[in-house]
């Protein structure tokens, strides 16, 4: 479609800003042709009518859709543009801190200015082996790339790393080279790497130096080549250095310094090696304070001099050549200090004795006299003479600077030769990377000649990139069969003609250097005669004559000429030169001779350089018989040459590019200025490389990307089964200008904007998908809302209908009811009325009689009281004026008795509380709290003393008491005789007065005293309440405390507790990481010892070198010098050594016993054979006779003479075939005596193996051929003789022939039928053999059938099911059916070694009882002997031996058994077919009898050899995971016999007591089982290993990229670099690849028997692997974050778990390794808006850290328009939340994490007795005990 119709309303747009540069807009109106006017709506809130240009009529620029916004790649983006650009680079950085950015083959990096955490080695591990597109942009990426383009290509690469002052150019490369070095490592160990690493200190310290743009600005360029060998390996560098800034050696700007290494030294100064220098502050020296920013912020100086000297050790300068080397760079600041004083206008001196140039002169070993004179004085020389002119002192100033810089530059040269001399390699390089760190495109406000020279540079290398990125557009054109017209681009070749060709502004600078009276001015004036108004690039300022301007590709410089002849003449005086050059000082003449003169302090040669040879920026010098006319080569022309050799390089290598991007000149991090990124992304060409995609088809998708993405734009009808016609079809609709696209043939080419159309069409057709599904939803759910309201509407009617009905049936009710009520309650009331009236009249009668009455009555009554009154009170007064006079008179008696109570009560109190009482109590008050309980004491017991005053005075009370009541009663007594004796009252009355009044006083006194004794009693309660208080109050502190001490006590146990739990965790950490340390370091030692074993090979390999005439060995013997082989050829352990041309003198006594050890044996079997001759020609005498005696009865011993015949023909045979063969034994061994006939390997020796064999073979048939003959000799004995005699043989046969009689006939007849009866018998037990036969073929005849039903009905039921489940079930069958054979082939084979060894069992018996037989038949039996029984052949049974459970084997034999059962066991066929663990039961069982002959060096060798081998076979095979696994398995399982059997009560408690007698009881191999462990540890680490070499490819493709929910996600659209596609192609992996995968796992670690505890390790380390480098992949891919991605996740995470379930491993700690992966799944799937979603997402990532949790949400990214961003306040809040979460600031988990492993011991129920080895092992030659 045409451009304009993009132009609608609500379409995006930017327009020009002059602060922002582009702005964003939106049209309120769609644009039609002929429009001048735009209006737009700014994201600010105002309106803009936006002007068009009447003469281009341009429209402004498009703004992409909001999803294609931050892309990794800037060419995925639909519309190319400098706004777009710039949007996307801002929304990276700022937004989602990204700094790198893809822009086709242009990695352009934005400098942070803060230290980011993607640098680390793990996140060089994730880069290593991705493709460049499948990764998030980083420099990593690049240097990946460019690595294996040179492995994959054979072509060398090259690294361009350019940008502005500060923008990070340096420190790219640093980091590239710092991958190159970690990824490759190094042929040797001579650390390379860490060479080619530590070159960077030196060089940044000598040639960096901070500027107003930045604290580390490099001040020259550096080309650094990195080679390798053919494994691709680093080997070696080389350094090349262009144009150094040597002004600012004499010259520092303001806020600038001088290069870091002056510095250094100052800071530095108080070192006691320093001393001699004579430094100090960096303010002292003139060279160092002119900037006046002697320090940067941050820096530590004296720490970095001491990295400098570091890397100076490491690279091989010896530590006299660096104090060399400061004594120079001392030498140029003292040299600084130097003053001159003028005498006139053309003359000037310098003060006597000047110290500064007398430290000099002492550091650099020259002359003072000397030096000061040609300081201020210049030889001058012409055609005859030679002057001495003075100069001035402005001259011999800049002299001064011009040799100081002089001398700087030859030190930097000299610096820079010896660390290229370091780096070098005697090697010869294969290939190597470049790293171009060289200055981007400078403008300042004054330019000169520095600046003219950097520029010139960057035009160079902007029109390589020119060419390079058209060259690639072409080739992908025609790759894809594309038609492609010539894109127009920049080409900057005339403005490189304006500088370096003929007549150029170079070769004309050059020129006028060579006039005698050459200036500034005049080479101004013959530039613009030569170029100005013919060259449309060259221009002259208009009010300058010393200045010209250039046109560059990114913009125009004016340069100012003054200072450009001086610079690029870069001259010093000559005597000066020599001057130094006399120096005492060694090391300084080096650096004024020729490079090939010059000392290394490496003692490196310079052969074998990199073809590519080092060019300095600085003046080179010529032959040494050259004249003075040396320093007259000219900078520039010297610059320009090494720009020409650098350019051929680069074209000679594929070039890769990084421009480094400066965001703001004040270096705040991640603060984006436009401005200056506009002017940073124009001049380094990345606006060009959009220039040249845009004019093409910038935009390009696989087709089966374009499928997925927009399928939704297609009708079904429009799918076809093949995709590219599909979306041929699909695009010819969509797109109707055929122009606007192309199809090639992998991929559809798209120009600029039609990807943007494309996803508004798909977006439009999302969009009114969700409208049509929100329309029918809403209507849905209103017409449900309708039915439901009227439902209830009708419900709602019905109920109040019938609720007013009842309420006008209850009103009707209720109306009636009040008329009958009303009239009642009316007659009710006037009835009522009525009887209240009549009552009423009643009640007031009633009452105003009753009043009259009561008032009568009261009148009366009143006069009645009255008189009552007067009598009352008269009686009252005269009362009352009694009661006075008595109480005075009481009241007098009281006072007084008071006053002598008081006294007496004083005086108690004065003997109650005495003086000293008073003192003690005094005393005890001060020392209270000290003796508390002592006054306790004291006051309980002055309360006992007071409870016994108490008690006397009771006592004393009681008394009184009984004396007054004696009193009473004699008193009472009177008063009874009174009574009686009335007479005498008169007399008696003045006895009774005095006896009242003794009683008053009585009374008194008692009242007193018990006035006083309660008084007393009060106070003693007091006292004892106080007491008791004071008791109660001390019982509270000492409860009080008593609770203190439980609370902290209770507090203290707490605290240990807690204590106690803390430091058993941070123990069992401890645990964990010194488990981990030691584990790691066995890897390193297992490493380690693996190269060790590389290197004795390779020595082995060097000194056997062979010699000439030196005759090769079979190939097929191994040697007699290894120790163990792994050769398949040798079928057993008797192998046959090498033979050497030289015979040992050690082999032959060796062959010789041998030879007579069989000659022995030969012996003995001539014997034995003699022996059995002998016995048969005894037996055939015999036959004979008695054949020639029983001539008369043929019939009857006919058939067994002829089988004894038979037999003796045969024995006579054999005999003469085994005499015959040793006749031939005798012969080979007489015809051959040399040394080597007896040697194994020789005919002779050969031979006598044969022929031991085969007589061993015959001697067994001979043996089992007597017996039989034996037998059949008894049988026929018992068939002649009779039953109740036996005789002689000779007395049988003479009666035999006497047989005369009948009854001797019929004795012959029955003996006759006896040997028919046996023979019959004999006949009837074959016929029932056979007939067992025949029923066994019958029943295998009849399962024959059923299996033949059984296969049909599985067949018939197969053929229902549907295909892959016919499949499966066949396989499942025919797998039951191989497991079913495959054990009653076990059992076959078991059975038939049982019945082998019973056999070999039995012969050996027989052979001993043939011995015993042999030598009874010797004896002659007696004629007259009688036996009662008849003799029967005897078969002796052989008693079962009880096993021991141990293996016997010969010392010689040791290597045979440790090759059959170790080095050449194949796993596979053992786990089949062999119980679990069987070699290690074997190698115990060996061991055990070891140690119960005590041989301590059998038990130590077998041992030694078993660990050795098992390292041996897993070097060998160590990737093969079922090797490892299986020598894992039976490790463990031999380390947990030696447990289990050792004897250690821990060890036996799950023992049976037959076990326990198994236990060793010799030897304790405590120390074997430490060295079993590490190398179990070691296998579990290998294993590790390989399990993650298997996993690690499937991981990402399966878990990240890999849709298992089809159709979740769609593809976005992508850049140049493709990433890898998220369809499953038949060679992707899936997450069904990975489950099979730990299906195989743990099928064959269970089928070898590894235990439980140890599998859950393995796959706990298995899923930690899984859950690491997928996490780590998804932080480190943009695109892999969103919405549908964490669905994928989730649900593959949830898959796994499902296998774990299955295979009950869901406690093994496996699902909590996954849990930081589930977390970032839910991250990504989880609101991202509010507060509170916040806070749940800091509550529920545990598991992440702050970092990757950042991370995560600034990388996600919406695949649809319908999601939304994470906000940067969303992020930052994030980040408060986190900001006291204290976790690792490391952003990637580390993938090589190895949990450290344990081995819990796990005895075997297994009997080790019952154990039998199979044949199939070879392990014949040991036998069980």
């Amino acid at each position: 479609m045409a451009a304009s119709e993009l132009y609608t309303k609500f379409a995006r747009v930017w327009i020009p800003d002059p602060e922002e540069v582009w702005k964003s807009a939106e049209l309120l109106k769609d644009y039609k042709p002929g429009d001048k006017v735009l209006l737009l709506h700014l994201e600010e809130g105002k309106e803009l009518e936006y002007r068009l240009d009447p003469k281009t009529k341009e429209l402004p620029h498009l703004r992409n859709p909001d999803i294609l916004v931050g892309e990794n790649d800037l060419t995925a983006l639909s519309y190319l543009h400098e706004p777009a650009v710039l949007h996307n680079l801002r929304v990276r950085f700022i937004d989602s801190k990204l700094i790198y950015t893809y822009c086709g083959i242009v990695l352009v990096a934005i400098n942070p200015y803060e230290q980011l955490p993607i640098y680390g080695e793990d996140i060089i591990n994730a880069y290593s082996g991705q493709n460049m597109g499948d990764m998030d942009p980083h420099i990593f990426a690049v240097a990946e790339e460019a690595y294996k383009q040179m492995a994959r290509d054979e072509r060398n690469q090259s690294i361009i790393v350019s940008g502005e002052s500060g923008a990070g150019k340096t420190v790219s490369a640093k980091y590239a080279m710092r991958y190159f070095a970690t990824v490759s490592g190094s042929a040797s160990e001579a650390n390379v790497e860490e060479k080619v690493l530590a070159s960077n200190p030196i060089m940044e310290s000598i040639g960096n130096a901070k500027t107003t743009r930045n604290d580390n600005s490099s001040r020259f360029g550096k080309y650094i080549e990195i080679g390798f060998d053919k494994r691709y390996r680093i080997i070696g560098a080389n350094m090349r250095t262009y144009l150094l800034e040597k002004s600012r050696v004499v010259f520092q700007a303001e806020e600038e310094r001088n290069y870091h290494i002056f510095y250094q030294l100052c800071a530095s100064a108080k070192l006691p090696e320093f001393k001699m220098l004579r430094l100090g502050n960096a303010n002292h020296f003139h060279y160092t304070k002119q900037g006046g920013s002697p320090v940067i912020e941050g820096v530590d100086d004296a720490k970095e001099m001491a990295h400098t000297r570091q890397a100076c050790s490491l690279l091989g300068i010896s530590e006299s050549y660096q104090m060399g080397i400061f004594r120079i760079l001392a030498g140029i600041l003292h040299l600084g200090n130097v003053g001159f004083t003028s005498r006139d206008s053309d003359s000037c001196t310098i003060p006597p004795k000047h110290e500064p140039l007398s430290i000099f002169c002492d550091l650099m070993g020259v002359d003072y006299e000397e030096m000061c004179h040609w300081l201020c004085h210049r030889k001058l020389a012409t055609a005859t003479e030679t002057y001495i002119k003075p100069i001035s002192k402005l001259q011999a100033t800049n002299a001064r600077d011009a040799l100081s810089k002089h001398i700087y530059a030859k030190l930097f040269n000299w610096i820079v030769d010896h660390v290229n001399q370091a780096l070098h390699s005697a090697v010869k390089q294969h290939s190597f990377i470049g790293v171009l760190d060289i200055y981007g495109f400078e403008t300042f406000e004054i330019n000169s000649f520095e600046q003219f020279c950097i520029n010139y540079a960057n035009e160079k290398l902007q029109q390589q990139f020119n060419m390079h990125v058209f060259k690639l557009e072409q080739e992908e054109y025609m790759k894809e069969q594309i038609p492609w017209t010539l894109i127009d681009f920049y080409d900057n070749q005339p403005c490189i003609n304006l500088i370096e060709s003929k007549l150029g502004i170079l070769d004309l600078l050059d020129e006028e250097c060579k006039m005698p009276k050459g200036t500034d001015d005049t080479w101004a004036q013959k530039l613009y005669n030569t170029h100005l108004n013919k060259c449309a690039l060259f221009e002259k300022p208009r009010l300058s004559n010393k200045a010209f301007i250039i046109q560059h590709f990114a913009d125009k410089v004016e340069y100012q000429c003054e200072g450009f002849l001086e610079k690029n003449k870069d001259t010093v005086f000559e005597e000066q030169i020599k001057v130094l050059k006399s120096s005492k000082f060694k090391m300084l003449p080096e650096l004024f001779q020729d490079d090939e003169k010059a000392i290394s302090p490496t003692s490196a040669t310079s052969s074998g350089r990199t073809p590519l040879t080092r060019l300095s920026a600085k003046p080179t010098k010529g032959r040494p018989g050259q004249t003075a006319k040396e320093h007259k080569k000219t900078v520039g022309h010297q610059f320009r040459n090494s720009l020409h050799l650098l350019m051929e390089t680069l074209n000679a290598t594929t070039p890769h590019y990084v421009r480094c991007i400066k965001p703001n000149d004040f270096k705040f991090p991640f603060t984006f200025d436009e401005k200056r990124a506009v002017q940073q992304l124009r001049a380094c060409g990345v606006l060009e490389t959009i220039r040249i995609s845009a004019a093409g088809f910038p935009s390009r998708w696989t087709y089966q990307e374009f499928f997925s993405r927009y399928r939704v734009l297609m009708k079904q009808k429009d799918v076809l089964s093949d995709r590219k016609q599909t979306c041929k079809n699909v695009l010819e609709k969509l797109i109707l200008d055929k122009d606007k696209y192309q199809f090639g043939k992998t991929k559809i080419f798209f120009r600029a904007g039609q990807v943007a159309y494309l996803e508004k069409l798909r977006a439009d057709k999302l969009r009114a998908a969700c409208i049509r599904i929100q329309k029918t939803i809403r209507g849905w759910l209103q017409r449900k809302k309708y039915l439901r309201m009227r439902k209830a509407a009708v419900t709602v009617q019905r109920y109040v209908r019938g609720y007013q009905a009842r309420c006008y049936t209850k009103f009707l009710r209720r109306t009636k009811a009040a008329t009958i009520i009303q009239k009642y309650w009316r007659m009710y009331v006037v009835c009522r009325k009525y009887r209240i009236t009549r009552a009423a009249t009643i009640v007031l009668q009633s009452y105003l009689r009753g009043y009259l009455a009561r008032n009568r009555y009261r009148r009366i009554l009143r006069e009645h009281k009255a008189v009552i009154i007067q009598k009352w009170v008269r009686g009252w007064l005269a009362r009352t004026c009694y009661k006075k006079t008595m109480h005075a008179i009481i009241y007098l008696q009281c006072c007084f008795r008071r006053m002598m109570a008081k006294r007496e009560l004083k005086k108690l109190k004065i003997e109650a509380r005495s003086v000293e009482r008073y003192k003690k109590l005094h005393i005890g008050m001060e020392n209270k709290i000290m003796q508390l309980q002592r006054k306790v004491d004291e006051q309980n017991k002055d309360y006992k003393c007071l409870m016994e005053k108490l008690t006397n005075l009771e006592g004393v009370y009681n008394s009184e008491t009984e004396k007054r009541r004696s009193d009473l009663e004699r008193l009472q007594l009177s008063e009874e005789e009174a009574k009686v004796a009335t007479g005498r009252v008169l007399s008696l009355q003045e006895e009774i007065a005095k006896l009242r009044k003794d009683l008053e006083q009585t009374r008194s006194e008692k009242k007193s005293i018990e006035e006083r004794a309660d008084k007393y009693k009060q106070e003693t309660e007091q006292l004892v309440s106080d007491l008791k208080e004071e008791n109660t109050l001390l019982k509270q502190e000492k409860e009080a405390l008593n609770h203190l001490i439980v609370e902290q006590a209770k507090e203290m146990t707490e605290t240990m507790e807690k204590k106690l739990v803390e430091e058993t965790k941070q123990l069992e950490l401890d645990l964990n990481d010194e488990r981990l340390r030691y584990q790691n370091l066995l890897n390193e030692f297992s490493r380690l010892e693996e190269r060790y074993d590389d290197l004795k090979e390779e020595m082995t390999l060097m000194v056997n070198v062979p010699k000439p005439g030196h005759k090769r060995t079979d190939s097929t013997h191994s040697s007699n010098e290894s120790e163990y082989t792994f050769s398949s050829e040798i079928a057993d352990t008797e192998d046959i050594p090498l033979r050497t041309e030289e015979p040992s003198e050690k082999k032959v006594p060796l062959d010789m016993s041998l030879f007579l050890k069989l000659q022995k044996r030969v012996t003995e079997l001539e014997q034995e054979k003699q022996m059995m001759q002998d016995e048969l020609d005894r037996k055939e005498e015999q036959v004979l006779r008695s054949k020639a005696k029983e001539e008369e009865r043929p019939q009857i011993r006919g058939a067994e003479l002829e089988y004894e015949s038979l037999k003796r023909q045969e024995l006579e045979s054999e005999n003469k075939k085994l005499k015959n063969e040793l006749n031939e034994l005798r012969k080979a061994l007489s015809e051959k005596s040399a040394p080597e006939v007896t040697a194994p390997g020789a005919p002779a020796y050969r031979v006598l193996m044969e022929q031991l064999t085969s007589v061993s073979e015959e001697l067994d048939v001979r043996k089992e051929e007597v017996l039989i003959l034996r037998s059949q000799l008894v049988s026929q004995k018992e068939a002649i003789q009779p039953k109740n005699t036996m005789t002689d043989s000779t007395i049988l046969l003479e009666d035999v022939q006497k047989m005369k009689d009948k009854g001797e006939i019929a004795q012959a007849y029955i003996g006759l039928k006896e040997t028919n009866r046996l023979l019959e018998s004999q006949l009837q037990s074959q016929k029932r053999s056979h007939e067992n036969e025949a029923e066994a073929l019958r029943g295998e005849i009849q399962s024959l059938k059923e299996e033949n039903n059984r296969q049909q009905q599985l067949l018939a039921q197969n053929l229902q099911l549907p295909p892959e489940a016919r499949i499966e079930a066949s396989l499942q069958h025919e797998i039951t059916r191989l497991t079913n054979e495959n054990l009653d082939l076990m059992e076959q084979l078991e059975k038939q070694d049982k019945t082998v060894r019973k056999l070999k069992k039995q012969l050996k018996v027989f052979a001993k009882k043939i011995g015993e037989l042999e030598v009874s038949q010797t004896e002659s039996i007696s004629p007259g002997q009688i036996i009662d029984e008849p003799i029967r052949p005897v078969n002796i049974p052989r008693k079962e031996k009880d096993f021991q459970g141990m293996l016997e084997y010969k010392k010689e034999d040791e290597q045979k058994l440790v090759k059959n059962l170790i080095l050449e066991l194949k796993p596979r066929g053992v786990a089949v077919n062999l119980i679990p663990g069987l070699p290690a039961y074997i190698l115990f069982m060996c061991v055990r009898h070891a140690d119960y002959l005590n041989d301590d060096q059998k038990v130590r060798s077998l041992l030694t050899s078993t660990i050795n081998s098992i390292k041996k076979v897993l070097k060998k095979r160590g990737d093969d995971f079922e090797t490892v696994s299986f020598w894992l398995s039976n490790t463990c399982r031999f380390l947990h016999c030696l447990k289990q059997y050792s004897g250690e009560e821990g060890f036996m408690k799950h023992n049976t007591s037959r076990q326990n007698e198994h236990c060793l009881t010799n030897f304790d191999l405590a120390e074997y089982r430490q060295v079993l462990s590490d190398l179990a540890i070691q296998i579990y680490q290998q294993l590790v290993r390989v399990l993650e070499n298997i996993l690690q490819p499937m991981i990402v493709s399966g878990m990240l990229e890999h849709e298992t929910i089809q159709g979740v996600s769609g593809v976005k659209p992508t850049g140049l670099r493709k990433r890898t596609s998220s369809i499953a192609d038949e060679g992707t992996y899936t997450l069904d690849s990975i489950l099979r995968q730990l299906n195989s796992f743990h099928s064959v670690m269970c089928q070898h028997g590894m235990d439980p505890e140890l599998i859950k390790q393995v796959v706990k380390q298995m899923f930690y692997i899984v859950g690491a480098i997928t996490l780590n992949n998804l932080l480190l891919r943009k695109d892999m974050c969103s919405w549908s991605k964490g669905m994928q996740i989730r649900y593959n995470v949830s898959q796994l778990e499902e296998w774990l379930r299955d295979k009950n491993l869901m406690n093994s700690g496996a699902k909590e390794t996954l849990e930081p992966l589930i977390q970032a799944a839910q991250l990504l799937q989880v609101k991202k808006k509010t507060d509170d979603d916040a806070e749940a997402i800091c509550s529920m990532c545990n598991a992440l850290t702050t970092a990757q949790i950042v991370k995560v949400l600034n990388l996600y990214t919406p695949v649809n328009e319908f999601e939304e961003r994470v906000s940067v306040s969303f992020i930052r809040t994030i980040q408060m939340r986190l900001r006291d979460r204290k976790d690792s600031p490391q952003l990637l988990m580390d993938a090589k994490h190895i949990f450290p492993v344990t081995f819990p011991f796990n005895p075997s129920s297994l009997a080790l007795e019952t154990i039998q080895i199979p044949a199939s092992l070879g392990l014949g030659f040991i036998s069980r005990v």
